[in-house]
């Protein structure tokens, strides 16, 4: 497996784990309250500053692992990472087309801020499968 799916997979990961963490801690400090009412932006500073750091991390970890290997990138590693990247920068426009909408209607911070950081998620999650999708494909 190249180095670059390697990091595609613990990206996705590291995505989807932060936030289902988020939401569990989010959903059970609700306790029968509306959501608008939960104390929610320190869990979602926590999980967002702890994903970037696991991320760091694990490229990282990865980078010495492959150490004997190479982290040779070639041409069809670039595409492959320009391509990934351009299905997961969707999600990040649309999440700030989302979030300018809400906030022209006034909607509460928390559906602001929750479906910013859905989208960011959302980004890195399907382009992160867009990218293990490309190299499983063996074409480009």
């Amino acid at each position: 497996m190249a180095f670059e799916e390697k990091r595609a997979w613990a990206l996705a990961v590291i995505a989807m784990v932060g936030y289902a963490v988020y939401a569990v801690v989010v959903l059970s400090r609700a306790a029968g309250r509306s959501l608008v009412d939960v104390s929610y932006a320190d869990v979602l500073l926590w999980t967002t500053g702890l994903g970037i750091v696991a991320g760091i991390v694990s490229g990282i970890w990865f980078g010495v692992a492959a150490r004997n290997d190479g982290l040779q990138i070639d041409e069809r590693d670039r595409e492959i990472g320009r391509l990934g990247d351009h299905v997961g920068q969707s999600f990040v426009v649309i999440g700030g087309m989302a979030a300018m909408v809400l906030a022209v209607l006034e909607a509460s911070h928390f559906w602001i801020a929750n479906v910013l950081y859905l989208c960011f998620v959302l980004s890195a999650v399907l382009g992160s499968a867009a990218k293990i999708a490309l190299y499983r494909r063996g074409t480009l």
